[in-house]
């Protein structure tokens, strides 16, 4: 969602340096080709159950925080509430979620994203990839005891 999970999910298609390191079993919404953003969430969202029964869904997004938070990912238990920084009105995605302090919120927060660096993005997109690509090869790595 946004420019975060879009960057980060793109990481982890393929388009650029993970390519050779896909986990199988892992689908992937939202790339800077195609993106999941606000006009589109519902359409993408809604058949995810079905097509995917009894999947485990984790949601990446970029937030706004304070300023000695920028840079910042969080990891959490729960369901991302995507727009809540720019006060948007959009359903809850996801059974955990990742979110990335891109900038400052509290005032203006539109100029604010649109305004927000790209390097930072794709630094914690690129950071965001590596840690679920780790988690994903050490949870098909694993064994019964």
């Amino acid at each position: 969602m946004g420019s975060l999970g879009s960057v980060w999910s793109s990481l982890r298609s393929g388009e650029t340096r993970v390519k050779n390191k896909k986990p199988p079993g892992l689908c992937v919404y939202g790339t800077l080709e195609q993106p999941v953003h606000a006009t589109n969430l519902h359409e993408v969202t809604a058949p995810l159950s079905a097509k995917h029964h009894n999947s485990f869904v984790l949601a990446v997004d970029a937030c706004l925080g304070k300023s000695e938070n920028i840079g910042v990912i969080t990891v959490g238990h729960g369901s991302l509430r995507p727009g809540a920084g720019v006060n948007k009105e959009l359903p809850a995605v996801g059974d955990a979620y990742i979110t990335g302090v891109v900038n400052v919120g509290g005032f203006m927060e539109y100029f604010v994203l649109q305004n927000t660096r790209l390097y930072l993005v794709y630094r914690l997109a690129q950071t965001i990839a590596d840690g679920i690509l780790t988690f994903a090869s050490a949870w098909e790595s694993r064994r019964p005891c």
